[in-house]
């Protein structure tokens, strides 16, 4: 469908976008994803940048990119093992160019710092059931920057906007702004594909819709005459996300095949095994720092969330998350953090670390400019607790994820489970009971039932209710996912 041009090579090293010209002559340019612009040297500067990749002395990334057949190409794209389709054309050549060529030290980055981030992201999609080839969408939207801020507001390595992130329920104020937690805004993330893919049954389709709003994927399908195919819609579709899914089909190819390009990855390790602590109380990070054998700086860069140095748990019971060691350390001397804690005020650190709010807010050409559901962190009924959330296997990895998971305690509704409705969030608080106890034992084996909302769905109600939707289909006799506001359905 689209030729490469000589005025398309000519583009090729601008910087914000590639140029193309279709089977009917006419120029396109496409928009560059932001986060492909990036300097690589601020990445390189991050704690965990310096804390765990390093140069591979042994593999040095040659400064040439061998040149490849069009089918060579296609031949690759078709041997990953994926469900979603990754087709090969000028588009998708163009973004792969830019990043073997122009971003190849980039590259070698991205590519160790998925070894950090792919149990989360990995975790987070099996939780909603998204293909886990998703897992590279944040390298299109942040370059795996966990402190990457677009110059419209959209912030952490998922690229949330502040008011989509407070809908979604990532807390975002002046002390605390959870689309910088990893954790917290990749099980987000993949709520909300998993949604939109109810809404459009096309992989395609719901990114971009992620990237530009539902409402402006309907319009472009209508405007193509009702076709749901993401190449049909294309022009129809806005400048800057006509760029997206090529960049994200060229961000799997090189995180697959970087080898064959002669781009050495940097060399990665994982960190130490860390816990979380949970407070309901403020505290500041350099009273922790003090008891807790723990620098300020490794502090950050765990609880990226936290822009003023305090966990501000007397809101709502929070998290810190801490090497073993550390979590200890605050176990043994709690009481003395709490009493060393009591004397800061929040204007005590108006000095302290955070990061620049971007001037403007740009709802509809930022990427995830639109309406998110709630997403909350865990309400414990007590005080502190440790839970494991990273390790040095990918098993372990992965059970910090599910018991981070299983311990949430609000869990909301599909907000886009009809291309026209949007469902009201709702918050339930759960305490957790002791194990083994009559009353606990007695309230499992209560039958429940609850009214349908709009915009409910089956998962979204068996995560509230703790069960599963194969466990709901059965207790109520439902086959397949439909369900009707207004009737009432068993959830025990």
């Amino acid at each position: 469908m689209f030729t490469v041009t000589f005025s398309a090579f000519a583009q090729y090293d601008d910087e914000y976008e590639i140029v193309v010209t279709d089977a009917n002559g006419q120029r396109q340019e496409i928009d560059i994803p932001e986060a492909m612009t990036f300097e690589v040297d601020s990445m390189l500067n991050l704690y965990y940048s310096k804390t765990f990749l390093a140069d591979d002395e042994n593999c040095i990334t040659s400064s040439s990119d061998p040149e490849f057949s069009e089918q060579e190409y296609i031949d690759r794209l078709n041997r990953l093992p994926y469900v979603i389709p990754m087709p090969y054309n000028e588009i998708v050549r163009k973004f792969i160019d830019r990043y073997t060529k122009s971003g190849r030290r980039s590259v070698g980055y991205m590519i160790a710092a998925m070894n950090l981030y792919t149990p989360i992201f990995e975790q987070a999609l099996e939780t909603f059931g998204v293909p886990l080839e998703m897992k590279y969408l944040p390298v299109v939207e942040s370059g795996l920057n966990p402190s990457a801020v677009s110059h419209a507001g959209a912030a952490g390595l998922w690229q949330f906007m502040i008011q989509p992130g407070k809908r979604y329920g990532l807390r975002i104020n002046s002390l605390v702004d959870d689309r910088r937690d990893p954790i917290k805004s990749s099980y987000a993330a993949a709520e909300l594909l998993s949604d939109l893919y109810q809404v459009f049954g096309d992989w395609h389709l719901a990114l971009a819709a992620y990237n530009c709003g539902p409402e402006n994927v309907n319009r472009a399908i209508h405007r193509a005459g009702g076709s749901k195919d993401y190449w049909t819609i294309y022009q129809y579709l806005p400048r800057e996300t006509r760029g997206y899914v090529p960049a994200f089909i060229a961000a799997n190819y090189v995180m697959n095949y970087y080898c064959e390009h002669n781009i050495c990855p940097m060399r990665s390790t994982l960190p130490e095994k860390a816990d979380t602590v949970m407070v309901d109380r403020d505290v500041s990070f350099k009273t922790i720092s003090e008891f807790c054998d723990i620098s300020i700086e490794q502090l950050r860069a765990l609880n990226p969330q936290y822009r003023r140095d305090i966990v501000n748990g007397s809101s709502e019971p929070s998290a810190i998350s801490m090497p073993t060691a550390a979590v200890l350390l605050f176990i043994d001397n709690q009481q003395k953090i709490y009493a060393q804690s009591s004397n800061v005020t929040f204007s005590d650190n108006a000095d302290s670390y955070s990061y620049t709010e971007p001037r403007q807010y740009q709802s509809q050409t930022a990427s995830n400019g639109y309406t998110r559901k709630s997403y909350t962190e865990p309400q414990q009924g007590y005080t502190t607790t440790r839970k494991s959330y990273s390790g040095s296997t990918g098993n372990s990895y992965g059970k910090g994820r599910n018991s981070y998971r299983n311990s949430r305690g609000k869990i909301t509704k599909n907000r886009y489970s009809s291309a026209k409705e949007q469902g009201k969030a709702s918050k339930k608080h759960r305490k957790n009971g002791k194990r083994g106890s009559k009353n606990s034992t007695r309230r499992r084996q209560t039958t429940q039932s609850v009214t349908i909302r709009q915009g409910e769905t089956l998962s979204g109600l068996a995560r509230k209710h703790g069960t599963t939707v194969k466990k709901l289909q059965q207790i109520n006799g439902i086959k397949g996912s439909n369900i009707r506001a207004g009737k009432k359905i068993r959830v025990k």
